[in-house]
């Protein structure tokens, strides 16, 4: 399981990546594992969306599954993956890299202390099993 160290994550499985003020967002490896072959993804946001903690930014959807994406944190939408919907695939091997959904500017910093660390949500895994 690819859990990298420099990510926050949350017990629904998004992580998000945290670059000053703004945030990149996708779903962990251990997410897009459970789901196994992706093959659908809408993107629910648009750019210049106000979105806030909790809210779906996305659905992702499988041979075997679906499950929504929910937003980490609040923030204004400042980019969204305009590829990803053409290539789902791309979450079952870049989960954490080309795989990205949307991009964010936080509207409230305080949220990221809500959020997991990489040995956190390991353990939270762990708890899962």
């Amino acid at each position: 399981m690819n859990i990298p160290s420099d990510l926050k994550y949350t017990k629904n499985d998004e992580w998000l990546r945290v670059e000053g003020n703004q945030g990149t967002i996708g779903i962990t490896d251990y997410a897009q594992s459970q789901l196994s072959d992706i093959v659908f993804v809408e993107i629910t946001v648009s750019e210049g969306d106000v979105v806030k903690q909790g809210e779906t930014c996305a659905t992702v959807e499988s041979v075997k599954a679906a499950a929504d994406v929910y937003m980490p944190v609040s923030g204004k939408v400042i980019a969204i993956n305009h590829s990803l919907p053409e290539k789902p695939e791309v979450i079952n091997r870049d989960p954490y890299g080309e795989a990205w959904m949307v991009k964010i500017e936080f509207t409230n910093p305080s949220e990221l202390d809500q959020l997991l660390d990489a040995a956190a949500y390991e353990e939270h895994l762990a708890q899962k099993e």
